[in-house]
């Protein structure tokens, strides 16, 4: 089939699959992967991937990135800091160790066990984020679940670095403290120069209030950042996720009018209608028409032992880390709950991984899986908890 075609054979079906998914609030991520499998070669076979789908693909992931770090909001984390970074990084751990046993116990491999386990470790913030719109929860829940989300978005930040290195293979005890190194300084100084341009710098204020330049100055300052981290050996990802991040900061900048916030409002608006309904449907599209694993590598009792990890690993990391912080065990297990979607960022480095050869077909379909239920039964798990704890006080 040819490009144009096949692109409008994969969006009609994406979007159409998509409003019917909304009937039944099911996340738009697994109609657009969905799509990509049905079409592709593992299931129809009326559209195989291409290489002008490949670079669409990786300019969708690299907006969608973009487009995260500017819904990110910076100073949610201040709000609980100690609290959003126990309760992450906690949840990162375990989460990875119970990925890794898992893909280790079936034989996979120690670089495999290691990538998983990395996959595993991270939150959707975007699942966790849509579980709290649609549910009336307690504020310090809210809090801790959104900035431990965006804590957990630096950790992954973080492992993709390393998942990089990996990929080159020169991961070794002084590579890993200079790459340590590199990540966080790049990270530091970037959130640094932020601190002085987009909150405090006057001349900002004309970029800004001119929405056409601001647009402008958004997409090169991406690609700039993008640039740099693969230079400086991270993956281009990571210096698209900052440059949104650290626009992001344009809301923490103290402005009377509050022009500001409403240019950075109506350019996230702008970017959210062609990034939603073109560049990030089409990333995940991508991913389902990659998804073709002989059968015979499909393994059920692994997708089974990946999904309990992956819920297990928040469900116990994050609620411990919850409840070290001081809150009660009934809002430990809802924010253990509330972390356990997966999404965007997992499937994003998944495809990395397929492309580096860390993980064959039957791993990368496996979790791919795996990330889809999370983001199925997130939402219902965390529903379900919370009608149960409303019943259990009103008793």
């Amino acid at each position: 089939m040819e490009f144009l075609a096949a692109l409008a054979v994969l969006l009609v079906t994406a979007k159409s699959l998509e409003w019917f998914f909304e009937r039944f609030e099911i996340h738009p991520i697994l109609a657009h992967v969905l799509t990509g499998i049905a079409l592709g070669p593992f299931a129809l076979g009326v559209v195989h991937p291409s290489e002008e789908l490949r670079v669409l693909a990786e300019f969708g992931l690299i907006m969608m990135m973009l487009y995260m770090g500017l819904t990110s909001n910076f100073s949610a984390i201040a709000q609980n800091t100690k609290k959003a970074v126990v309760v992450a990084t906690l949840g990162v751990a375990v989460s990875f160790v119970l990925g890794f046993l898992t893909v280790s116990f079936f034989g996979k491999g120690m670089a495999a066990a290691i990538f998983i386990g990395v996959t595993l470790g991270n939150t959707a913030i975007e699942v966790t984020s849509g579980v709290l719109v649609k549910e009336r929860v307690k504020r310090v829940i809210s809090s801790v679940l959104m900035g431990a989300a965006f804590a957990d978005d630096i950790l992954a930040v973080y492992l993709i670095g390393i998942v990089t290195a990996m990929a080159k293979g020169s991961l070794n005890l002084q590579a890993f403290g200079v790459l340590t190194l590199k990540i966080f300084s790049f990270i530091a100084a970037t959130l640094l120069i932020s601190e002085f341009v987009f909150k405090k710098a006057g001349w900002f204020r004309n970029i800004v209030r001119n929405l056409n330049v601001f647009f402008t100055f958004t997409l090169i300052l991406t690609f700039l950042l993008a640039i740099i981290a693969e230079n400086i050996g991270l993956n281009q990802i990571i210096g698209a996720y900052l440059a949104g991040l650290t626009i992001s900061r344009l809301r923490e900048r103290k402005d009377p009018l509050v022009v500001t916030r409403i240019k950075l409002n109506e350019l996230i608006e702008d970017l959210q209608v062609v990034l939603t309904e073109f560049f990030i449907p089409l990333f995940f599209i991508y991913v389902g028409l990659m998804f073709n694993p002989p059968l015979n590598q499909v393994s059920l009792p692994l997708i089974a032992g990946l999904y309990v990890s992956a819920v297990l690993g928040k469900l116990i990391g994050c609620g411990l880390g919850a409840k070290l912080s001081g809150l009660s065990w009934d809002d430990s297990i809802a924010v253990g709950i509330g972390m356990g979607g997966r999404g965007s960022l997992e499937l994003a480095i998944l495809t990395f991984g397929l492309n580096a050869g860390l993980i064959d077909q039957g791993l990368f379909a496996s979790v791919i899986i795996v990330s889809m239920l999370t983001a199925l039964t997130t939402p219902v798990f965390f529903k379900a908890y919370l009608k149960r704890q409303k019943l259990k006080s009103l008793s």
